[in-house]
Protein backbone atom coordinates (compact mmCIF):
# COMPACT_ATOMS: atom_id res chain seq x y z
CA UNK A 1 0.00 0.00 0.00
CA UNK A 2 1.24 3.46 -0.82
CA UNK A 3 1.51 5.97 1.96
CA UNK A 4 -0.81 8.94 1.53
CA UNK A 5 -0.11 12.51 2.59
CA UNK A 6 -3.39 14.41 2.71
CA UNK A 7 -3.08 18.07 1.72
CA UNK A 8 -5.17 21.22 1.38
CA UNK A 9 -3.54 23.46 -1.22
CA UNK A 10 -4.22 27.00 -2.38
CA UNK A 11 -6.31 26.50 -5.52
CA UNK A 12 -6.70 30.17 -6.42
CA UNK A 13 -6.06 33.56 -4.88
CA UNK A 14 -9.13 34.74 -2.97
CA UNK A 15 -10.99 37.69 -4.47
CA UNK A 16 -12.64 39.54 -1.63
CA UNK A 17 -14.17 37.21 0.96
CA UNK A 18 -12.15 34.01 1.27
CA UNK A 19 -14.18 30.90 0.36
CA UNK A 20 -13.85 27.14 0.70
CA UNK A 21 -13.54 27.00 -3.10
CA UNK A 22 -10.21 28.84 -2.85
CA UNK A 23 -8.70 25.58 -1.54
CA UNK A 24 -8.36 22.12 -3.07
CA UNK A 25 -8.05 18.74 -1.36
CA UNK A 26 -5.18 16.61 -2.71
CA UNK A 27 -3.37 13.41 -1.89
CA UNK A 28 0.39 13.16 -2.32
CA UNK A 29 2.99 10.59 -1.31
CA UNK A 30 4.44 10.88 2.17
CA UNK A 31 7.91 12.43 1.87
CA UNK A 32 10.45 9.59 1.77
CA UNK A 33 12.29 9.69 5.09
CA UNK A 34 15.71 9.81 3.38
CA UNK A 35 16.55 13.00 5.20
CA UNK A 36 19.51 15.29 4.77
CA UNK A 37 21.66 15.90 7.83
CA UNK A 38 19.75 17.94 10.40
CA UNK A 39 16.31 17.39 8.86
CA UNK A 40 13.26 15.79 10.46
CA UNK A 41 10.05 14.23 9.18
CA UNK A 42 6.98 15.40 11.09
CA UNK A 43 3.35 14.26 11.30
CA UNK A 44 0.92 17.04 12.10
CA UNK A 45 -1.40 16.60 15.09
CA UNK A 46 -3.03 20.02 15.58
CA UNK A 47 -3.40 23.21 13.56
CA UNK A 48 -3.75 26.80 14.75
CA UNK A 49 -5.47 29.43 12.59
CA UNK A 50 -4.73 33.14 12.39
CA UNK A 51 -6.26 35.98 10.34
CA UNK A 52 -2.77 36.85 9.03
CA UNK A 53 -2.90 33.72 6.85
CA UNK A 54 -5.43 35.50 4.63
CA UNK A 55 -2.83 38.12 3.69
CA UNK A 56 -0.27 35.49 2.74
CA UNK A 57 -2.69 34.22 0.07
CA UNK A 58 -2.50 37.49 -1.90
CA UNK A 59 0.20 38.02 -4.51
CA UNK A 60 1.40 41.19 -2.86
CA UNK A 61 4.57 42.32 -1.07
CA UNK A 62 4.50 41.63 2.66
CA UNK A 63 6.70 40.54 5.54
CA UNK A 64 6.40 36.95 4.24
CA UNK A 65 6.43 35.73 0.64
CA UNK A 66 2.99 34.95 -0.79
CA UNK A 67 1.85 31.35 -0.96
CA UNK A 68 2.15 29.76 -4.36
CA UNK A 69 -0.88 28.39 -6.17
CA UNK A 70 -0.91 24.63 -5.71
CA UNK A 71 1.21 24.52 -2.56
CA UNK A 72 -0.11 23.37 0.83
CA UNK A 73 -1.49 26.32 2.76
CA UNK A 74 0.96 27.74 5.28
CA UNK A 75 -0.10 27.76 8.94
CA UNK A 76 1.01 27.17 12.50
CA UNK A 77 0.83 23.65 13.85
CA UNK A 78 2.01 21.16 16.44
CA UNK A 79 3.55 18.00 15.00
CA UNK A 80 5.19 14.76 16.11
CA UNK A 81 8.73 13.92 14.96
CA UNK A 82 8.50 10.53 13.21
CA UNK A 83 12.02 10.40 11.72
CA UNK A 84 15.07 12.48 12.54
CA UNK A 85 18.69 13.08 11.60
CA UNK A 86 18.92 15.88 14.14
CA UNK A 87 19.81 15.10 17.78
CA UNK A 88 17.97 18.25 18.90
CA UNK A 89 14.69 16.69 17.67
CA UNK A 90 14.41 13.07 18.84
CA UNK A 91 11.79 10.79 17.33
CA UNK A 92 8.55 11.06 19.26
CA UNK A 93 9.11 14.68 20.33
CA UNK A 94 6.38 17.29 19.88
CA UNK A 95 7.34 20.46 17.99
CA UNK A 96 5.60 23.71 17.16
CA UNK A 97 6.27 25.71 14.02
CA UNK A 98 5.03 27.36 10.85
CA UNK A 99 4.21 24.28 8.79
CA UNK A 100 1.39 23.68 6.28
CA UNK A 101 -2.00 22.04 5.82
CA UNK A 102 -0.82 18.46 5.30
CA UNK A 103 -0.25 15.33 7.36
CA UNK A 104 3.50 15.01 6.79
CA UNK A 105 6.34 17.37 5.95
CA UNK A 106 10.11 17.65 6.12
CA UNK A 107 11.19 20.35 8.59
CA UNK A 108 14.37 21.85 10.06
CA UNK A 109 15.81 22.32 6.58
CA UNK A 110 18.84 24.56 6.19
CA UNK A 111 17.80 28.20 5.79
CA UNK A 112 14.31 27.67 7.26
CA UNK A 113 13.03 28.71 10.66
CA UNK A 114 13.71 25.88 13.10
CA UNK A 115 10.72 24.28 14.87
CA UNK A 116 10.41 24.79 18.62
CA UNK A 117 10.47 21.79 20.92
CA UNK A 118 7.43 21.68 23.21
CA UNK A 119 8.58 21.06 26.79
CA UNK A 120 7.18 18.36 29.02
CA UNK A 121 4.01 19.45 30.79
CA UNK A 122 2.83 21.74 27.97
CA UNK A 123 -0.05 20.40 25.87
CA UNK A 124 -0.43 20.88 22.14
CA UNK A 125 -3.36 23.25 22.63
CA UNK A 126 -1.39 25.30 25.16
CA UNK A 127 1.55 25.44 22.76
CA UNK A 128 -0.68 26.85 20.01
CA UNK A 129 -2.92 28.81 22.37
CA UNK A 130 -1.86 30.49 25.57
CA UNK A 131 1.88 29.99 24.89
CA UNK A 132 1.61 30.38 21.13
CA UNK A 133 2.11 33.16 18.65
CA UNK A 134 -1.10 35.01 19.51
CA UNK A 135 -0.16 35.43 23.17
CA UNK A 136 3.43 36.31 22.36
CA UNK A 137 2.19 38.88 19.84
CA UNK A 138 -0.01 40.48 22.50
CA UNK A 139 2.90 40.61 25.00
CA UNK A 140 5.36 42.07 22.49
CA UNK A 141 2.87 44.61 21.13
CA UNK A 142 2.01 45.94 24.56
CA UNK A 143 5.35 45.70 26.36
CA UNK A 144 8.08 46.05 23.75
CA UNK A 145 6.28 48.23 21.19
CA UNK A 146 3.57 50.05 23.14
CA UNK A 147 5.63 50.67 26.30
CA UNK A 148 2.73 49.66 28.54
CA UNK A 149 2.82 51.32 31.97
CA UNK A 150 0.80 50.93 35.15
CA UNK A 151 -2.03 53.45 35.22
CA UNK A 152 -2.45 53.55 31.43
CA UNK A 153 -5.91 53.57 29.94
CA UNK A 154 -5.63 50.84 27.31
CA UNK A 155 -8.05 50.19 24.45
CA UNK A 156 -8.02 46.79 22.73
CA UNK A 157 -10.01 46.10 19.56
CA UNK A 158 -10.83 42.58 18.49
CA UNK A 159 -10.64 42.02 22.23
CA UNK A 160 -12.42 38.64 22.36
CA UNK A 161 -10.10 37.07 19.80
CA UNK A 162 -6.95 35.04 20.46
CA UNK A 163 -4.60 38.04 20.43
CA UNK A 164 -7.02 40.58 21.83
CA UNK A 165 -8.15 38.55 24.83
CA UNK A 166 -4.53 38.04 25.86
CA UNK A 167 -3.79 41.74 25.34
CA UNK A 168 -6.67 42.64 27.67
CA UNK A 169 -5.31 40.39 30.41
CA UNK A 170 -1.65 41.32 30.00
CA UNK A 171 -2.56 45.00 30.23
CA UNK A 172 -4.66 44.37 33.33
CA UNK A 173 -1.91 42.33 34.97
CA UNK A 174 0.45 45.26 34.42
CA UNK A 175 -1.81 47.69 36.26
CA UNK A 176 -3.67 49.25 33.34
CA UNK A 177 -7.35 50.09 33.07
CA UNK A 178 -8.60 48.23 29.99
CA UNK A 179 -11.49 48.88 27.61
CA UNK A 180 -12.25 46.13 25.10
CA UNK A 181 -14.15 46.24 21.82
CA UNK A 182 -15.88 43.07 20.61
CA UNK A 183 -18.92 41.93 18.63
CA UNK A 184 -22.01 40.89 20.55
CA UNK A 185 -23.15 40.94 24.18
CA UNK A 186 -21.77 37.49 25.01
CA UNK A 187 -18.21 38.38 23.98
CA UNK A 188 -18.46 41.69 25.80
CA UNK A 189 -19.54 39.79 28.92
CA UNK A 190 -16.42 37.59 28.63
CA UNK A 191 -14.22 40.67 28.49
CA UNK A 192 -15.47 42.03 31.79
CA UNK A 193 -16.30 38.88 33.76
CA UNK A 194 -13.62 36.48 32.52
CA UNK A 195 -10.75 38.67 31.33
CA UNK A 196 -10.98 41.58 33.73
CA UNK A 197 -11.64 44.49 31.39
CA UNK A 198 -13.01 47.58 33.13
CA UNK A 199 -15.56 48.02 30.34
CA UNK A 200 -16.54 46.55 26.97
CA UNK A 201 -18.01 48.11 23.84
CA UNK A 202 -20.23 46.07 21.51
CA UNK A 203 -19.35 47.49 18.09
CA UNK A 204 -22.36 45.78 16.51
CA UNK A 205 -24.91 47.54 18.70
CA UNK A 206 -23.11 50.61 20.06
CA UNK A 207 -21.44 53.70 18.66
CA UNK A 208 -17.78 53.05 19.47
CA UNK A 209 -16.68 56.68 19.32
CA UNK A 210 -19.58 57.84 21.50
CA UNK A 211 -18.88 55.13 24.09
CA UNK A 212 -15.19 56.00 24.19
CA UNK A 213 -16.08 59.61 24.96
CA UNK A 214 -17.89 58.37 28.07
CA UNK A 215 -15.52 55.59 29.12
CA UNK A 216 -12.25 57.45 28.48
CA UNK A 217 -12.94 61.17 28.90
CA UNK A 218 -9.22 61.87 29.33
CA UNK A 219 -8.29 59.85 26.26
CA UNK A 220 -6.61 56.54 25.47
CA UNK A 221 -2.96 56.21 26.46
CA UNK A 222 -2.35 52.99 24.51
CA UNK A 223 -4.51 51.53 21.74
CA UNK A 224 -3.79 47.93 20.68
CA UNK A 225 -5.61 47.62 17.35
CA UNK A 226 -6.46 44.34 15.64
CA UNK A 227 -9.24 45.66 13.42
CA UNK A 228 -8.40 48.81 11.44
CA UNK A 229 -11.02 50.73 9.46
CA UNK A 230 -13.64 52.68 11.38
CA UNK A 231 -12.47 51.21 14.68
CA UNK A 232 -8.98 52.60 14.14
CA UNK A 233 -10.49 56.00 13.31
CA UNK A 234 -12.45 55.96 16.58
CA UNK A 235 -9.30 55.13 18.53
CA UNK A 236 -7.34 57.91 16.85
CA UNK A 237 -10.17 60.35 17.62
CA UNK A 238 -9.81 59.59 21.34
CA UNK A 239 -6.06 59.16 21.66
CA UNK A 240 -4.54 61.01 24.61
CA UNK A 241 -1.71 63.48 24.34
CA UNK A 242 1.53 61.53 23.73
CA UNK A 243 -0.55 58.37 23.33
CA UNK A 244 0.64 55.28 21.49
CA UNK A 245 -1.22 53.26 18.87
CA UNK A 246 0.08 49.76 18.16
CA UNK A 247 -1.09 48.23 14.89
CA UNK A 248 -1.28 44.46 15.22
CA UNK A 249 -3.88 43.62 12.57
CA UNK A 250 -6.61 45.00 10.32
CA UNK A 251 -9.09 42.15 10.06
CA UNK A 252 -11.93 44.44 8.98
CA UNK A 253 -10.21 44.87 5.61
CA UNK A 254 -8.55 41.52 4.96
CA UNK A 255 -11.31 40.36 2.60
CA UNK A 256 -11.84 43.71 0.82
CA UNK A 257 -11.31 43.56 -2.93
CA UNK A 258 -10.28 47.22 -2.89
CA UNK A 259 -8.63 48.87 0.13
CA UNK A 260 -11.00 51.14 2.02
CA UNK A 261 -9.94 54.80 2.34
CA UNK A 262 -8.81 56.14 5.66
CA UNK A 263 -8.16 56.68 8.47
CA UNK A 264 -9.40 60.17 7.71
CA UNK A 265 -8.24 61.78 10.96
CA UNK A 266 -4.47 61.26 10.97
CA UNK A 267 -4.12 64.96 11.74
CA UNK A 268 -5.19 64.01 15.27
CA UNK A 269 -1.83 62.25 15.77
CA UNK A 270 -0.10 65.57 15.11
CA UNK A 271 -2.36 67.54 17.42
CA UNK A 272 -1.90 65.01 20.23
CA UNK A 273 1.79 64.37 19.53
CA UNK A 274 0.81 60.71 19.40
CA UNK A 275 2.58 57.88 17.62
CA UNK A 276 1.30 54.97 15.56
CA UNK A 277 3.46 51.96 14.77
CA UNK A 278 2.95 48.59 13.18
CA UNK A 279 4.88 45.55 14.32
CA UNK A 280 5.54 41.89 13.55
CA UNK A 281 6.45 39.30 16.17
CA UNK A 282 9.34 38.07 14.01
CA UNK A 283 11.19 41.33 14.69
CA UNK A 284 11.14 40.70 18.45
CA UNK A 285 12.23 37.09 18.80
CA UNK A 286 14.85 38.05 21.40
CA UNK A 287 12.01 38.81 23.81
CA UNK A 288 10.10 35.55 23.28
CA UNK A 289 11.74 33.60 26.11
CA UNK A 290 10.96 36.37 28.60
CA UNK A 291 7.40 36.70 27.33
CA UNK A 292 6.73 32.95 27.46
CA UNK A 293 8.17 32.67 30.96
CA UNK A 294 5.95 35.47 32.24
CA UNK A 295 2.87 34.06 30.50
CA UNK A 296 3.48 30.65 32.05
CA UNK A 297 3.88 32.16 35.52
CA UNK A 298 0.63 34.08 35.16
CA UNK A 299 -1.20 31.03 33.85
CA UNK A 300 -0.02 28.71 36.62
CA UNK A 301 -0.93 31.35 39.21
CA UNK A 302 -4.45 31.64 37.82
CA UNK A 303 -3.98 35.18 36.49
CA UNK A 304 -4.77 34.30 32.86
CA UNK A 305 -7.85 32.68 31.41
CA UNK A 306 -8.25 31.61 27.81
CA UNK A 307 -10.76 29.99 25.49
CA UNK A 308 -10.15 27.33 22.86
CA UNK A 309 -12.44 26.75 19.88
CA UNK A 310 -11.48 23.18 18.91
CA UNK A 311 -12.68 21.70 15.64
CA UNK A 312 -11.99 18.14 14.47
CA UNK A 313 -10.78 16.38 11.35
CA UNK A 314 -8.66 17.02 8.28
CA UNK A 315 -11.63 17.57 5.96
CA UNK A 316 -12.84 20.47 8.14
CA UNK A 317 -9.67 22.57 7.78
CA UNK A 318 -10.93 25.19 5.26
CA UNK A 319 -14.25 25.69 7.07
CA UNK A 320 -12.36 26.10 10.33
CA UNK A 321 -10.17 28.81 8.81
CA UNK A 322 -13.27 30.65 7.60
CA UNK A 323 -14.62 30.75 11.16
CA UNK A 324 -12.06 33.49 11.86
CA UNK A 325 -13.94 35.89 9.59
CA UNK A 326 -17.39 35.46 11.11
CA UNK A 327 -18.85 35.40 14.58
CA UNK A 328 -18.45 31.61 14.68
CA UNK A 329 -15.00 31.51 16.29
CA UNK A 330 -15.23 31.40 20.09
CA UNK A 331 -11.61 31.73 21.22
CA UNK A 332 -8.27 30.62 19.81
CA UNK A 333 -9.18 28.68 16.69
CA UNK A 334 -7.65 25.19 16.64
CA UNK A 335 -8.26 21.92 14.84
CA UNK A 336 -7.22 18.46 16.01
CA UNK A 337 -6.37 15.91 13.34
CA UNK A 338 -7.43 12.31 13.46
CA UNK A 339 -4.59 9.90 12.70
CA UNK A 340 -4.11 9.45 8.93
CA UNK A 341 -5.35 6.16 7.52
CA UNK A 342 -1.88 5.11 6.46
CA UNK A 343 1.08 6.26 8.53
CA UNK A 344 4.72 5.47 8.97
CA UNK A 345 5.32 2.27 10.86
Amino acid sequence: MSRINRQWVLARRPKGQVRVEDFARCDAPVPVPDLAAGEILIRTEMFGFDPAQRGWMDDAPSYMPPMAIGEPVRGSAVARVVASTNPAYPEGALVRGLFSWQDYAVAARAGEAAPTLIPEGVTAQEALGVFGGASLTAWVGLKAVGRLAAGDTVLVSGAAGAVGSMAVQIARLNGARVIGIAGGPEKCRWLVEDYGAAAAIDYRHEDVAARLAVLAPDGIDLFFDNVGGETLEAGIAHIARFGRIVLCGAISGYNDEQPAPGPRNLWRLIAQRAEMRGFILLDHLATVATARSQLEAWLRAGGIRYRIDMQQGFEAIPETFLRLFSSASQGKQLLRLEAPDIGLE
